[in-house]
């Protein structure tokens, strides 16, 4: 299929009965690929059953809860191989609306990511605690400040890759999970060019099941903006030593 939506799940038997059809109405070049990490609760069952009795539903069964990132990694490896043109990714617990998947595609024709943004006008969240609302807008502004990203909203999960994106990008080398895979990606498209868009989204909390959010992905989305600069500003300083080794090579020459 031209376009195809990862969606990793764990324990979202609740959600993704009635997300996969929404989704897949909205564009009938759209397939939905699931990647499970085993879920207690039979979600993988739920959607096998589902993918038998239509060709543009998907599932890839992991042997455990490994993570956001390397389930995202895993998906984008598939949607590849499948030949996607556009690879999208999004939550499984409807707190990313299917209706936005067409403005993000559409976005996409003119931009190699496109990020479906809950501050571009303003603050568009609905049922968040007021703290964790304060810490998601406030790691935005940290990552830009750090980073030099020029983007609303660093963390979100609701977005939109060119094809072209994602080969460039060595998702072997890439370990980073929840918030800071986010990041990661956000910085590597800015790293190497690409142009990166946004559209605004409303973004609501989880209708069933419980976050995945923990102190762990926090910390580690903290520490990540630092690797990400760091790592930068050495490249830069490798690539003006490479550049002024050729220049005195060719001098010499």
């Amino acid at each position: 299929m031209e376009v195809t939506v990862v969606i990793p799940t764990y324990n979202e038997r609740g959600n993704i009965a009635r997300l996969i059809p929404e989704i897949l109405a909205q564009d009938e070049r759209i397939s939905v690929l699931v990647v499970d990490d085993n879920s207690p609760d039979g979600t993988g069952d739920v959607v096998q059953a589902m993918a038998e009795k239509e060709r543009r539903i998907l599932l890839h069964r992991r042997k455990g809860k490994l993570g956001l990132g390397s389930a995202y990694r895993e998906g984008f490896r598939i949607a590849l191989s499948a030949g996607a043109r556009y690879i999208i990714e999004m939550d499984a617990d409807f707190s990313h609306d299917p209706k936005c998947i067409p403005d993000l595609l559409e976005k996409a024709e003119t931009y190699d990511l496109v990020i479906g943004s809950r501050y571009l006008n303003g603050v568009s969240v609905v049922n968040w605690p007021i703290r964790r609302l304060l810490l998601s807008y406030f790691a935005s502004v940290y990552t830009r400040v750090i980073t030099g990203l020029r983007v609303s909203d660093c963390t979100s999960g609701f977005k939109c890759f060119r094809r072209n994106v994602l080969e460039s990008i060595d998702l072997e080398k890439m370990r980073s999970d929840g918030y800071s895979f986010q990041i990661e990606m956000n910085f590597l498209c800015m790293e190497k060019g690409f142009r990166i868009g946004e559209v605004p989204i409303i973004f609501i909390d989880r209708h069933a099941g419980t976050s995945k959010m923990s102190k762990r992905i926090v910390r580690e989305a903290v520490v990540m903006v630092w690797k990400l600069k760091a790592g930068s500003i050495l490249r830069r300083i490798a690539g003006r030593g490479v550049r002024r080794v050729t220049r005195d090579l060719g001098a010499f020459l």
